[in-house]
């Protein structure tokens, strides 16, 4: 029995300048930034394009991102690669976080810990991962979040995340 030749798919990925947008996030608060990338009056980040997913909640204290899964996420065992559940958490905890920072403010994750509960695939269809402050001290935050199937809120993922934060004066991230 020989195997049927595979179509070979394609994806292209295009993106603008991230050094720019990050550049232009400093003048603004963090809330302020999110918002203008959630309403889509900043470009995305090249994450967002690379692996399909977009923040569409903003508030303070939380962020919500919507992503859908395809077999350009899979691995070679047939389902959706945790790094994309990964990824989702690790955006929605830190901008969680990111939306308590005032302007020039920076934030870089120190931990985050994941526990997988369901495997994704794409026919998971839509997901929505939500990220809320659990704590915001003066060099710490800390934060929690959830990967769900939108058309049904199953649980897929679930995770925490540390934050160090760095005041205008601390430099980059």
């Amino acid at each position: 029995m020989s195997a049927a030749t595979p179509r070979r798919r394609t994806l292209t990925v295009s993106w603008e300048d991230p050094i720019a947008l990050a550049a232009s996030g400093l003048s603004a608060s963090g809330l302020d930034f999110l918002r203008e990338l959630a309403a889509g009056r900043l470009p995305s980040p090249p994450i967002a394009h690379l692996m399909g997913f977009t923040l569409v909640e903003v508030e303070s204290g939380r962020a919500v991102f919507a992503g859908e899964p395809g077999e350009q996420h899979y691995n070679p065992i047939g389902v959706v690669h945790a790094g994309l559940a990964m990824t989702l958490l690790d955006s929605a905890l830190g901008c969680a976080v990111h939306t308590t920072l005032p302007a020039g403010s920076r934030y870089t994750t120190l931990e985050t810990k994941v526990n997988f509960v369901r495997p994704v695939t794409a026919a998971s269809g839509r997901l929505l991962c939500e990220g809320r402050v659990v704590h915001r001290g003066s060099t710490i935050a800390t934060a929690d979040g959830r990967l769900t199937m939108e058309a049904n809120g199953s649980l897929l993922a679930h995770g925490t995340s540390t934050c160090l934060i760095m005041p205008a004066e601390s430099g980059s991230k």
